[in-house]
């Protein structure tokens, strides 16, 4: 971990990273040296040790007072290598003393890029979204293919909405979203609700299906930003939630679309 301050020269820097932050930064130093050394094993005492003392080759140090915090806090990113499966240990009697390889989903990681969106999505637990896109949403997710995610979210949600409603397949988009939950007589309308409740609640599902399912139905829309794409795929979570309320409601087991 010699380069740690050749890259990031103020250690509060480093000791402010959080895990994940400080992970991602030593992940890509190991791809880095394996490059130069097809057989690397990682050792978490002897990366510890390197940035401090001084180096006969000249190379910048962290200062020795602010040790045991590093060492705490590069155990912390190391361990959540680890949990991810990032890092596991190598082969036979090496893994036994500490030792650690790449794993293969580690070894196809071309940039810090591609470690964000697994960290987003790991952010966002599959057992927390609606179970008609948990399996799909998630992965695609995971794979970092966001547009794809986005666009398998709203259609779980307009799936959902035609099947709940009753309405034919002719209705799409945000036509089936006015049809569904129309104020006056929508079928999933809730006519309990105060009036201009009802047509804040359409307006709800027209706007989010004519802003993130009907563009990507279309064109492909340019979506890099795994932070986003969680947001509207937990927006989607919600509007299947109310319409398994709305369908409870009516009578009806959200299981007929699950």
């Amino acid at each position: 971990m010699f380069e740690l301050p050749r890259d990031i020269p103020d250690i509060a820097t480093v000791l402010a990273l959080e895990p994940e932050e400080l992970g991602t930064k030593l992940l890509f130093l190991i791809k880095a040296r394996r490059a130069n050394e097809v057989n690397h094993r990682a050792n978490l005492s002897n990366y510890q040790s390197e940035p401090f003392g001084n180096r006969s080759d000249g190379r910048a140090t962290y200062p020795d007072s602010r040790r045991d915090e590093f060492y705490r806090a590069s155990a912390e990113a190391w361990s959540w290598l680890e949990v991810q499966g990032l890092l596991v240990p190598a082969p036979g009697s090496n893994g036994q003393s500490g030792f650690r390889i790449l794993s293969r989903r580690a070894e196809r990681m071309d940039d810090e890029g591609e470690m964000a969106s697994l960290i987003a999505a790991r952010r966002l637990p599959k057992e927390s979204l609606h179970p008609v896109m948990r399996h799909r949403v998630w992965s695609a997710l995971i794979r970092g293919e966001f547009d794809t995610a986005v666009f398998q979210a709203m259609k779980a949600v307009e799936v959902a909405v035609r099947q709940a409603s009753a309405l034919g397949s002719e209705m799409i988009g945000v036509r089936l979203m006015r049809a569904a939950f129309k104020p006056e007589d929508g079928p999933l309308t809730d006519r309990t609700a105060e009036a201009g409740e009802r047509v804040a609640r359409m307006e709800l599902f027209a706007g989010a299906i004519g802003s993130y399912k009907n563009p990507h139905s279309h064109r492909d829309v340019a979506l890099d930003d795994p932070q986003e794409a969680s947001e509207i795929v937990l927006l989607a979570n919600h509007l299947l939630r109310i319409v398994d309320a709305r369908a409870a409601a009516n009578g009806m087991e959200a299981k007929s679309w699950i």
